[in-house]
């Protein structure tokens, strides 16, 4: 099994992006979901 690399996580947000913009007319709601998962992943921590 292979670890996943925040350079994998950013590759899938960009697919998904592609995706979207490219067929808008679809239900992306799985998508969009998953998207927020990942861009929460990528995000650098919070200052608190």
């Amino acid at each position: 099994m292979q670890a996943v690399t925040e350079g994998d996580r950013r590759k899938e947000i960009r697919v998904l992006l592609d995706r979207i913009q490219a067929h808008p007319g679809r239900d992306w709601s799985a998508a969009r979901r998953r998207l927020a998962t990942l861009t929460r992943l990528v995000a650098p921590p919070r200052a608190r």
